[in-house]
C-alpha cells in the first residue's frame, strides 16, 4: 500500500466521520426542541395545576364556575402576553370586564392570590405580570 492510496483511505474515513458527526448534530438539535416544547407544556400543566389547586375553598368545597372561568380567563390573558405589565383596569378592559370599583377590587384580590401562589409577580404597586 503506498502513501497516496493510505491518504485516500484515510480522507475517505474523515468524510465518513464528519458526515456521521453532522447527523448527531441535526438529531441534538432536534431533541432540543423537542425538549423545550416538552417542558414549556410541562410548565403550563403545573400552572393549571396551581390555579385549580388555588380555587379550592378553604372547606375544600369546589369554587363556582363562575370564578373558576374569571381565574382561567384571567391566566389565560397573562399567558398570552407574557412580557406585558397590567394595571386591574387594563385587565378587566382586554378581557370585557365591568370597571366599576367592587369589580376591580375582586379582581385585585383574585391577582394577589396568584402572585402569592408564584403565578404572576407584582414589579411594582398595581402592576402585575406573569412570572418568567
Amino acid at each position: 500500500m503506498n502513501v497516496t492510496e493510505l491518504l485516500r483511505l484515510l480522507q475517505a474515513e474523515h468524510d465518513e466521520t464528519a458526515a456521521r458527526a453532522d447527523h448527531l448534530r441535526e438529531q441534538i438539535d432536534q431533541l432540543t426542541t423537542a425538549l423545550t416544547e416538552v417542558e414549556a407544556r410541562l410548565a403550563e400543566i403545573v400552572t393549571t395545576g396551581k390555579v385549580i389547586g388555588g380555587l379550592a375553598l378553604p372547606d375544600h368545597e369546589p369554587a363556582s364556575a363562575e370564578t373558576a372561568t374569571v381565574y382561567q380567563r384571567i391566566v389565560t390573558a397573562f399567558n398570552e402576553h407574557p412580557g406585558q405589565v397590567f394595571r386591574v383596569r387594563e385587565l378587566h378592559e382586554l378581557l370585557g370586564l365591568r370597571t366599576d370599583e367592587p369589580s376591580i377590587n375582586v379582581t385585585r384580590s383574585r391577582l394577589g392570590r396568584l402572585v402569592r401562589q408564584g403565578l404572576l409577580e407584582q414589579p411594582g404597586r398595581g402592576r402585575y405580570q406573569k412570572r418568567t
